[in-house]
């Protein structure tokens, strides 16, 4: 069973930063990417961004790119989305997930067309909101 937990929200001005973080627990058999996501009031749960674990290979949503970085500490479990230069719009409660991994001769991969959709993922956190206002 994977859990993950997320950390790091919070308020800030136009123009901050924030880093969150999801620590996973489990096995990391058992997943092949963390992903991050965010609702907003009234809005759809949308991607954020994505690590791919065993290609390291990684995801951005057009509405972050250049702002937000997300990078993985393999020894911690832990995956971070570092954000800076946040915007008013980046307001939402924010959400890391994983896909579930069967375990085979096969190497799972995140793959770009998927990464983003809300079904490719099988364990999600609690979230953590993060408020950007002046």
């Amino acid at each position: 069973q994977v859990q993950l937990v997320e950390s790091g929200g919070g308020s800030v001005q136009p123009g901050g930063s924030l880093r969150l973080s999801c620590v996973v627990s489990g096995s990391t058999l058992d997943y092949f990417a963390i992903g991050w996501f965010r609702q907003a009031p009234g809005k759809e749960r949308e991607g954020v961004s994505c690590y791919s674990i065993n290609d390291d290979k990684v995801y951005y949503a057009d509405s972050v790119k250049g702002r937000f970085t997300i990078s993985r500490d393999h020894v911690k479990n832990t995956v971070y989305l570092q954000m800076t230069d946040l915007k008013p719009e980046d307001t939402a409660l924010y959400y890391c997930a994983a896909p579930f991994s069967p375990r085979g001769p096969v190497t799972q991969v995140m793959y770009p067309h998927m990464w983003a959709t809300l079904t490719t993922y099988d364990y999600w956190g609690q979230g953590t909101q993060v408020t950007v206002s002046s």
